[in-house]
């Protein structure tokens, strides 16, 4: 029998996809809770059978080759046929996870989160809801959310840790603040734990400020960042193109880091692995 006549390894095909998905054997070994060199096992193997390199790797990046690339498509096919004969039908039915994402932790990469996520589950239809992290986790507590990613609320110690995003000023390029007036800033509505991080901040350090645009949602802060009406504290990740941090140049005072949580309490095998991609996803798409 000839290499390519005897079937593909499933398990191989799927850590192919993670990591080309994730960008990292790291964070794909993490999704498939096993290691790193278990993970490049997999692959190398894959890579014999096929006969052709799948994946360009350098110590900064790990991408799709050529051949790769042409590859990947089939594969996803091949994962759906699998997840649809495990469920014992061609017209399966979708699974459905219900997702909470804090307004500032979902950003302009919510879209390459959501997207890898349907690539490693194809079956699966999630359905997302965005607000304050203190809603996102009130929705989480009353059983109205399977999980939650939001910014660690107070004293709270509970949810996975998954990243920490260090918060800064924001303005628009060349923005000038008058001497002698109130900083002008744009934020979310109290109650919001960032709005209350910046003005605690500002008040310690004797900078007296005024809000003169109240957003419902950090897209709309960030627009008004961008037009120039003010300076937001935002995180990197979630500032508006082009805009430029001014902290240090307006003597502003240094933030504290966000912690950025999962909180769940799913906990079957399936849901676990699931989890375990959302959670490399968002990595991935913050990084």
């Amino acid at each position: 029998m000839s290499t390519l006549a005897r079937p593909l390894d499933l398990d191989a095909i799927q850590a192919f996809v993670l990591i080309a998905d994730l960008g990292s054997f790291t964070r794909a070994a993490e999704v498939m809770d096993t290691s790193q060199a278990a993970m490049s096992l997999k692959l190398k193997r894959l890579e014999a059978r096929l006969g052709y390199r799948l994946l360009e790797r350098t110590p900064r990046a790990v991408s799709l080759s050529p051949r790769g690339d042409a590859f990947i498509g089939a594969a996803r096919q091949l994962l759906l046929a699998h997840e649809r004969a495990l469920a014992g039908t061609a017209d399966a039915p979708e699974r459905r996870l219900k997702l909470g994402i804090s307004d500032h932790v979902a950003g302009p990469n919510l879209p390459a989160l959501l997207g890898r996520l349907a690539a490693y589950d194809p079956l699966l239809v999630i359905e997302v809801r965005i607000a304050a992290s203190r809603d996102v986790l009130a929705w989480f507590e009353r059983g109205e959310v399977d999980a939650a990613i939001g910014r660690r609320e107070g004293d709270r110690r509970d949810g996975q840790l998954l990243a920490e995003e260090r918060l800064g000023w924001f303005a628009a390029p060349g923005w000038q603040h008058r001497e002698g007036q109130p900083l002008k800033l744009a934020t979310l509505a109290a109650p919001c734990g960032i709005r209350a991080i910046a003005t605690d901040a500002l008040d310690a350090a004797g900078i007296p400020w005024t809000e003169v645009f109240v957003g419902g949602g950090v897209t709309a802060v960030g627009a008004a960042v961008s037009a120039g009406l003010a300076v937001a504290a935002l995180a990197q990740r979630v500032a508006p193109a082009g805009a430029v941090e001014v902290g240090e140049q307006l003597g502003l005072p240094p933030l504290p880091a966000s912690k950025v949580v999962l909180h769940t309490r799913l906990s079957d095998p399936r849901s676990q692995e699931t989890l375990r991609a959302v959670s490399s996803a968002f990595l991935n798409a913050a990084y």
